[in-house]
């Protein structure tokens, strides 16, 4: 293998295990020899992993490309530590050749450090010992001198520098430990390299577990255990809309609940409250974790209506809380300050709650917490858990190198932050609306009555960060709250709605039987009663408002024949669009709808047979019913689903802010369906 696909091997090896780092942390180097197209002269490169890319899936056009000359020779004209930020835009001039990723501000260190091949990782064992009080002397008890340990200093050149030195000095060292922040490591080939890495992950993995306290966090205490799995999940749900709506002060955000065992564990001991207070100290960790979590104070079997109270006061204390430590660390320079929102909410006995701009963010967010709760348990178990300073941290959150980062990220899509629900989405219009919603930024949950239809759409929108899918019948209440939940749950809330779950059965009155009159109006009128009743609740309680549309029809306004159930049932919902506006309006919930007419292609309700049952009313082939819709009307245009999901999409993407109680046509031109 070429160095470059070596140094790729390795990255992915080290990132697929979350032992080693964590999601889009550390970073690995090689250099060699490459032929200088100008010269023809062989010249020495460094390939690094670029910035924002993630180990486990890095690829050659992650890498970033520097001449090593070069590099090495930013030692001489170094202005010295209080001028180091200006060396980022100086790796600039030391490219070789065009493309690759941008240099990261670690570059110094893998391009200074006298080492053919470098890793720099955050695994948990390796950032116990480096937030451990008495790390040094801990360092030399578990490794002697075959690893050395290195002062915490914020990552830039100078840390470079540092580390080179401590190398030069101990050359007996396989690598380092950096204090406050992970590992460094090196080799004089790719797989010594890699080997030095975990013995230095796995060394003090085994040093923690041998040499440390039995529980680190302290007892247990009483009424603060995990609820039983059924009672943790219902009281999440109920918590959820909630926090979110706390965290989404200052930004809307997207939650991710976590309840594994690490957290739970952690949120009933003793030193829950000292320890969160203390915060995370690797910068990657609470760079996505913020300084220090919201951590409720109240014990697990407290009374739902106590634990949102108490959530309320404590958030309006974090909020002064973090804006006083803005105050005490900001400077003229300092960037504005970006939120005062909690990332991270503790509830004991229930989970972990976190969040982001999108769910991905969030979820990082939260593993980096349980990395940050599997470091704070190996520092106590051995020593006394001591994180980088306030200060410190704060000199990182409001680098200016990340606020330039943070500004280079692309603009927002417009639904961004958004959670929807589609009802009846495992096929025809409601398909198209979630693949829609999702294609401009929103995350979706495809609820519908076929389970393999629904995971197949949600499959082809994406991962789970984009796409969930719920086996839900609307007809029940049950099978309703439980699709609302599941979207909670999923994504921390909910935002909008959209109710298309739906079937028609073609008949005169004369032979229109009450099942099927039921059946109709359980489905739609019911359905679509019960889904907004419980989304409008959660919406509620989160308190930033909400979208609900209704996917009615062109029948609802229109006298169409042998079409009495359907009709009926469609004008109720039109109908409660109008009622829901004008009573969900207070709560900056927006009802609307849209009157869609001739959906043939795609559709899941006349593939079932109402397409050959209309077909045979108005005396034509049934596939040709799209065309014979398509000529009744104005415009002579059929209508196809997607043109009913680029009207939700109209109607909830941001424009029409102050529109509600209002029915969209897309039938092409009816004029007899025409709103009066």
């Amino acid at each position: 293998m070429t160095v470059p696909e070596q140094l790729i091997a390795r990255s992915n090896a080290l990132g697929a295990d979350p032992r080693n780092t964590n999601y889009a942390g550390g970073n690995t180097s090689a250099k060699g020899d490459v032929t200088d197209p100008v010269t023809g002269a062989p010249t020495e490169v460094l390939w690094v992993k670029g910035s924002g890319g993630d180990l486990g899936t890095l690829t050659e056009a992650g890498l970033a490309v520097l001449r090593l000359d070069r590099l090495r020779a930013l030692v001489d004209v170094y202005p010295g530590v209080e001028r180091e930020d200006e060396m980022v835009a100086a790796f600039d001039y030391c490219l070789h050749g065009r493309g690759g990723a941008a240099p990261s501000i670690d570059t110094a260190m893998h391009g200074l450090v006298e080492a053919p091949h470098v890793d720099h990782l955050h695994p948990d064992s390796g950032i116990a010992l480096a937030t451990a009080a008495d790390g040094p002397a801990l360092t030399k008890e578990c490794f002697g001198d075959r690893v050395a340990w290195v002062d915490w200093r914020r990552p830039g050149f100078q840390l470079g520098l540092d580390i080179a030195a401590v190398k030069a000095a101990n050359p007996q060292a396989i690598g380092v430990i950096l204090g406050g922040h992970g590992i460094t490591a090196w080799g004089a080939t790719s797989e010594e390299c890699r080997r030095n890495s975990l013995e230095i992950i796995r060394t003090a993995e085994a040093f923690l577990a041998e040499r440390g306290a039995p529980e680190p966090f302290g007892p247990v205490v009483p009424g603060f255990e995990a609820l039983p799995v059924a009672e943790r999940r219902a009281r999440a749900a109920a918590l959820a809309p909630v926090i979110r709506g706390l965290a989404s002060t200052d930004q809307r955000q997207v939650g991710h609940y976590t309840d594994s065992d690490v957290v739970l564990e952690f949120l009933s001991r003793e030193k829950l409250a000292p320890l969160a207070a203390l915060g995370t100290s690797c910068p990657d960790h609470f760079l996505r974790t913020k300084v220090r979590p919201l951590v409720v104070d109240l014990p697990a079997t407290a009374p739902l209506d106590d634990v949102v109270a108490r959530l309320k006061e404590l958030h309006t204390e974090y909020r002064a809380e973090y804006a006083a430590y803005y105050e005490r660390h900001a400077d003229a320079d300092s960037p504005a300050m970006r939120g005062a929102d909690p990332a991270i909410v503790l509830v004991p006995g229930v989970g972990m709650f976190s969040f982001g701009k999108d769910k991905q963010t969030a979820r990082v967010a939260g593993e980096f917490y349980v990395n940050a709760i599997n470091v704070m348990r190996g520092a106590e178990a051995v020593s006394t858990y001591a994180p980088i300073p306030e200060s410190e941290k704060f000199r990182i959150e409001y680098w200016a190198l990340e606020e330039a980062k943070l500004q280079r990220m692309p603009k927002p899509k417009p639904l961004a932050g958004r959670i929807a629900l589609v009802t009846g989405a495992g096929s025809g219009i409601g398909k198209a609306i979630a693949q829609r919603l999702a294609a401009e930024g929103a995350c979706v949950v495809i609820a519908d009555l076929n389970g393999d239809a629904a995971a197949e759409v949600a499959a082809g929108i994406g991962n789970a960060d984009k796409a969930h899918w719920v086996l839900a019948d609307v007809t029940h209440p049950e099978a309703v709250r439980a699709a609302i939940d599941a979207t909670v749950l999923a994504f921390g809330g909910i935002d909008l709605v959209v109710n298309n779950a739906g079937l028609s059965i073609s008949k005169p009155l004369l032979e229109t039987t009450e099942r099927d009159w039921d059946l109709q109006h359980d489905v739609m009128a019911k359905g679509s009663f019960l889904v907004s009743q419980a989304a409008a609740k959660a919406m509620v309680a989160q308190g930033i408002g909400g979208d609900i549309v209704y996917i009615s029809s062109k029948n609802s306004v229109f006298a169409g024949p042998n079409n009495v159930a359907y009709g009926a049932a469609k004008a109720d919902q039109a109908h409660q669009v109008r009622l829901l506006a004008a009573e969900l309006g207070a709560h900056g919930i927006r009802v609307n709808g849209v009157n869609p007419d001739g959906v043939v292609q795609g559709s899941g309700i006349f593939a079932g047979g109402w397409g050959a049952q209309r077909a045979a009313v108005y005396g034509v082939e049934e596939a040709k019913l799209g065309e014979f819709y398509a000529q009744r009307t104005i415009l002579k245009r059929e209508v196809l689903p997607e043109h009913v999901a680029a009207a939700v999409f109209a109607l909830t993407g941001g424009d029409l802010t102050h529109t509600t109680g209002l029915h969209v046509p897309v039938d092409a031109g009816v004029a007899a369906a025409f709103l009066r």
